[in-house]
This record gives structure tokens, sequence and C-alpha cells, in this order.
């Protein structure tokens, strides 16, 4: 599972790749617009952006790419864009992109470009598994196990726990998990989220485990290992009897 950032102002064709690599199990997020797009590839973490070379809002594909070359940053960048002239293939890969897919495309072969790139990316050994506590997710074979009890989990429920696993300990706003799992605009009425951690952690906790899933009041939910009980104090010795 790897995270990827799809800068796409096309509304259908941002999400139909985020549904495709979704699909696949990474975890994908959709930025439609320059500004928006330049300000999350540089202060995130990504695995791979995807970027298209017009956008709205006065920053182009090609500046985005040349300030995260700037700035040190060696995220693989994979230019999905209707310029398929040969000067503007070369133009994207001199300005620092990694590989350069015209449109129209194929998603099949776009997955296996964004594959490959992430594939050369990791010096490191690929991980493949997560653990918080006693709970454990195989990302390749999306195995869940707690306390080495299977959970069987629906395909947005393992794109959610896998999110939150990604992020241990840190507070995960509602913005971040729709944008990442459900791909919607954020919305201060919707329960979705809410309806979706409590049967997660209905699956988690079953049996009486302790609560892995926290609830942030006002800012959104932390998964992290369950505080200890505190120690209880020591009983205090008997007076000595009087004579």
């Amino acid at each position: 599972m790897w995270r990827c950032l799809i800068v796409e102002d096309d509304a259908d064709n941002a999400r139909y790749i985020a549904e495709g690599f979704r699909a696949l199990g990474h975890v994908a997020v959709i930025s439609r617009d320059g500004t928006d797009a330049l300000a999350r590839a540089t202060s995130e973490a990504w695995d791979l952006v995807i970027l298209d070379r017009m956008l709205p809002n006065e920053v182009d594909g090609l500046s985005i790419l040349a300030t995260l070359r700037a700035l040190g940053k060696k995220t693989p960048v994979l230019v999905l864009s209707a310029l398929s002239a040969l000067d503007e293939r070369v133009r994207g890969l001199k300005a620092g992109g990694d590989d350069y897919l015209a449109k129209p495309f194929a998603f099949s072969e776009l997955a296996a470009r964004a594959e490959a790139l992430v594939r050369r990316s990791r010096t490191g050994p690929e991980i493949r598994t997560l653990e918080v506590a006693d709970l454990s997710i195989d990302l390749a074979s999306r195995q869940v196990k707690r306390a080495g009890r299977p959970i069987a989990l629906q395909p947005r429920e393992f794109r959610l726990l896998a999110y939150l696993m990604m992020h241990p300990g840190q507070v995960v706003t509602r913005t971040m998990l729709l944008e990442a799992v459900w791909d919607y605009q954020f919305d201060p009425q919707t329960n979705v989220i809410d309806v979706q951690v409590s049967r997660l952690r209905g699956k988690l906790d079953a049996g009486g485990a302790p609560t892995l899933i926290q609830t942030v009041r006002g800012a959104g939910y932390r998964l992290a290992p369950p505080e200890p009980e505190p120690e209880a104090a020591p009983a205090a010795a008997p007076a000595p009897a009087r004579r």
C-alpha cells in the first residue's frame, strides 16, 4: 500500500484514477487546483504524485514539479497530460518528471507505471505489515488480526483502518479521512465517518478488547495503544497496636 496525490482538475478523471488505485488497496487523495496541490505536495509525505500539467489558480503542473525538485524532494512524479507532442513530453521529463503519460490513457498502463515508479523509489524493504499494540494488518494479503484473532473487514473498512495505522498516535481529522477514503469534499454535517468508525470499532473490540481507535473531541480520531491502567496505591500499613 502507498499514498498517492492525484493532481487533476477534471473531477471525473480524478475520481476514475482514485477509485482505481483504491481498488488496488492504495490511499488516493485528490487535489483539483494548482495552489492547493502545491501546498499539499510540498508539505505532506507521498509515495507518488500523479500530476496534470494544466491546472486552475495560476499554478501549473510544471511549476509544482519544479518547486518539488528545488526543495530537494525526490517523490516520484508521473506527469499525466493531454499535451502529448514529443517536445511537451521532453519538457515534462526535463522539469523533473519521472514518467510521462499522455491522455487519453488506459488505467492498466497508468497503474503499471505507478507501481514501477514506487518500487524503484523504495530503497529499503517494502513495508507489508503494520502493527499497533496487538492489532496487525497485512497490506498485501489484506488480512487483519487482533491478538491472533482474524477480523473480516469490508474494503472501505480496510482502507479506513490502514489509513489510521499509517498514522499511529496522530490525530487524523475527518477532512483527511473523507479525502483519503471517501473522496468527499468536507461536509461538517455528514456522519458517514462516525458510523463507519463505530462499525470498525465493533469488529476490532469484539470480546471486550480495549479500544484502540480513540475519539479526539472536536478534532477527529487517533489510533494508539490503550493507556495502561493506573496502579493501585499500596495499602497503608496498619497502625501499631497500643500497649
